[in-house]
């Protein structure tokens, strides 16, 4: 890969939901060894109730997981 093929990676934090890492980066565990991607956008989990952690299983829906800001009552 040439250095004009390589996409810079951008992190979008979608409202209420993931975090979508898209272009060249490594994901890498806690150890350090690197986790392979089998997508070229990957959608990372927020709300830390996915099943497949570090990736978003949609589970964010069912725990009614929000970014907003808090409940002043």
């Amino acid at each position: 890969m040439s250095p004009a093929d390589v996409q810079p990676a951008t992190i979008t934090a979608c409202p209420d939901g993931p975090l979508l890492v898209r272009g060249d980066f490594e994901l890498r565990s806690e150890d350090n060894a690197v986790i392979p991607r089998t997508r070229r956008t990957l959608a990372l989990c927020r709300c830390g109730a996915s099943a497949i952690k570090p990736f978003c299983d949609g589970t964010h829906k069912l725990v009614g997981f929000t970014t907003g800001p808090p409940d002043q009552t």
